[in-house]
């Protein structure tokens, strides 16, 4: 592994992708969150002399398309099958506390990008315990959810998108802007691309 890419999610011009207000005027912004997380994720494997690049530095949204082809630019750079992608994001479901719980999606089949996703899986599971359900779909006995997302499905080098739990779920919310929380999403990142990258996967 030569190179790993962080990217973003949204950007602040992105329509919705935000918490409800709680009672104590808190809210949560997706996109404001995971540029403080991945900026934080960044900086920690800069420590470890592990190579990044943040796909997005704009904190407006940068269209799929655009990303996509910056990604594939750096995978090009570094070797696609030395890079690896990780887009964060907050969760959301349709209406207020109905879901809580933490998920990673590949690209449809079997790819490199699932053997990946296994080791973010058991790192998240280690570390969020059973505060939050870990929501997996082991339909193909992979536990990563298959999806037609385009940052992880037109990227030519393996890559995965993690959704950091719920941001209208009140509980998982106010995990996420706590201190342990925070900690918590970073360290579910900063782990699993350390074992990855100083791995034979």
């Amino acid at each position: 592994m030569r190179m790993i890419i962080l990217d973003n999610g949204h950007g602040c011009d992105t329509p919705g992708k935000r918490s409800p207000i709680w009672e104590d005027g808190s809210y949560v912004l997706e996109w404001r969150y995971t540029r403080a997380v991945v900026r934080k994720i960044a900086e920690e494997l800069k420590a470890l002399d592990i190579p990044c690049h943040i796909l997005v530095p704009e904190d407006n949204d940068i269209p799929l398309r655009t990303r996509v082809q910056r990604a594939n630019k750096i995978a090009a750079q570094n070797g696609i099958s030395q890079t690896l992608l990780v887009s964060v994001h907050l969760n959301a479901a349709q209406e207020n506390n109905t879901a809580s719980g933490w998920e990673i999606h590949t690209s449809p089949g079997e790819t490199k990008s699932d053997e990946y996703a296994r080791v973010f899986w058991n790192t998240a599971k280690e570390i969020l315990g059973d505060r939050f359900p870990m929501r997996g779909d082991f339909e193909d006995g992979n536990p990563d959810r298959d999806s037609s997302f385009a940052i992880i499905r037109d990227t030519a080098c393996p890559a995965i998108l993690t959704e950091n739990l719920f941001t209208n779920s009140e509980k998982d919310c106010r995990f996420l802007m706590s201190e342990e929380g925070e900690k918590a999403i970073i360290d579910i990142h900063l782990k699993s691309i350390a074992q990855v990258y100083f791995s034979t996967l």
